[in-house]
């Protein structure tokens, strides 16, 4: 298993968010389909993810309690396009070196 940085895991989770609203709960599911995280490292990235303006909560009641749900902001959309960008430009440069040729 690779080693997840914080930016890339911040990354997903913007991207997750992108596509709807969601909960921890179903966050940490949908990012776990992809990568190894537990929620105990999932709900201290939202909750910086939220201090940096990248995301927004309102709480909505279900089955008689409240879950928090998190929305991606405007700030946050560009933010996710500066790390796809980065990623693309690191992984392009990976790839050239699994396939033998020089770093991009």
């Amino acid at each position: 298993m690779f080693q997840l940085g914080s930016a890339l895991l911040d990354g997903c989770v913007l991207a997750v968010l992108s596509h709807g609203d969601a909960y921890g709960y179903s966050l940490t599911q949908e990012i776990k389909n992809v990568i190894s995280v537990s929620e105990s490292t999932l709900y201290p990235v939202l909750r910086r993810l939220k201090k940096e303006g990248f995301l927004v909560t309102y709480d909505q009641a279900f089955n008689g309690r409240n879950r928090r749900y998190y929305q991606i902001t405007e700030s946050g959309r560009a933010h996710l396009l500066e790390t796809i960008s980065e990623w693309s430009q690191y992984k392009d440069a990976v790839d050239s070196i699994f396939e033998g040729g020089e770093p991009a």
